[in-house]
């Protein structure tokens, strides 16, 4: 088969690899009709997680379709049209109990794409399929249903519920990349008095605003005033870092209020400076986490009734046979345009095509 594997530093390519087998008897075998490229496929072709080896597929986010599954798979069966999580939960680990599964020390965890090969291939093994996939039901279609494995989960649990959005809140969400819309169209869910998104591109702060950003600025001129204008000079109740570079960090702890909350989804490559002589005094709160995906089913549950906008984030679509494309699009998406782009063909033509409102 066809896959796209990581070859060390800027080095990758649409190559052909061995085909995925059975190995462990809670194992599924996916087809893959749809998969997508996340900004952390792009942090490890820079060289921020060593943990990828050279010879990997990439990716951890896919629909497709069960071809095969090991003997004690329960819950999933051949020709089910399942979302592939991008974690993977063992169950029976301390974290996975706690619903931590992106923690899982079970063979779990963020393992696609990162320790084993990924979901950017024309097949993928997933272990643990009882927990890792999740059937789809059919109002939504492939392209739709893909931004569920990763995006959406990530910025609802580690940015909006970490972060403790609530009625009335002033949020700040810097980075209006895939990660930081999905968190403004997921923090209005909460009913915050207004939602403030900072980016450099403004094609992106339009996607903001058209996603139910209130106001929106450009990170190079002054946002933190704009938000102590907002508030009375008091700050943001919850700022969210959607970005993962040092200046984003630090700009998010000078416009958090005293008593506010900082929940950092953003991937660093690079340390990042803690100002405890500005914040020891502020009751600030500072969260980071890698997604959990607990909550998946509900946040499937809303995009079938059409409570998610998740078809206004893909900007571009490929047949996976451009895969390399695909990558230099997103890569270069101040000049594209791209948020979202996803690969591969419906292959379920009965379908009917879930689009938000």
């Amino acid at each position: 088969m066809k896959g796209y594997v990581f070859h060390g530093l800027g080095q990758s390519a649409w190559q052909d690899v061995p085909d995925p087998g059975v190995k462990e008897a809670t194992d599924a075998i996916v087809r893959v009709d749809a998969v997508t490229i996340c900004g952390t496929d792009l942090h490890i072709l820079k060289g921020d997680v060593p943990g990828v080896r050279p010879g990997t597929v990439l990716g951890h986010e896919a629909v497709g379709e069960i071809v095969d599954v090991g003997g004690d798979v329960r819950t999933v069966r051949p020709g089910d049209r399942v979302l592939v999580s991008c974690i993977t939960a063992c169950g029976r680990c301390r974290f996975c109990r706690e619903g931590m599964y992106g923690q899982c020390r079970g063979g779990g965890g963020w393992i696609l794409g990162h320790l084993i090969d990924g979901t950017q291939a024309e097949y993928v093994r997933v272990p643990f399929a009882d927990l890792s996939l999740h059937p789809l039901p059919a109002s939504l279609d492939s392209r739709d249903a893909v931004l569920l494995a990763d995006i959406f989960p990530t910025a609802y649990e580690v940015g909006v519920l970490n972060g403790r959005v609530r009625p009335g809140d002033t949020v700040a969400v810097v980075g209006a990349g895939p990660i930081g819309l999905a968190a403004v169209a997921t923090a209005r869910l909460f009913a915050p008095e207004r939602i403030v998104a900072v980016d450099l591109a403004a094609p992106r702060l339009d996607a903001a605003r058209q996603l139910g950003a209130d106001a929106v600025a450009d990170a190079r001129e002054e946002p933190e005033q704009l938000i102590a204008d907002l508030t009375d000079g008091l700050g943001a109740d919850v700022v969210v870092e959607a970005v993962g570079v040092p200046e984003t960090f630090e700009l998010c702890t000078r416009m958090v209020r005293p008593g506010g909350h900082v929940a950092n989804v953003g991937v660093h490559g690079k340390p990042a400076t803690l100002h405890l002589e500005d914040l020891w005094i502020k009751n600030v709160t500072l969260t980071t986490g890698l997604v959990d995906t607990y909550s998946t089913p509900t946040l499937l549950r809303m995009a079938a009734a059409g409570r998610l906008p998740t078809g206004q984030l893909v900007t571009h679509t490929f047949p996976a046979a451009r895969m390399e494309e695909a990558y230099d699009v997103f890569a270069r998406a101040a000049d594209t345009g791209a948020l979202k782009v996803v690969l591969g063909e419906e292959r379920h033509e009965d379908v009917v095509p879930y689009r938000a409102a």
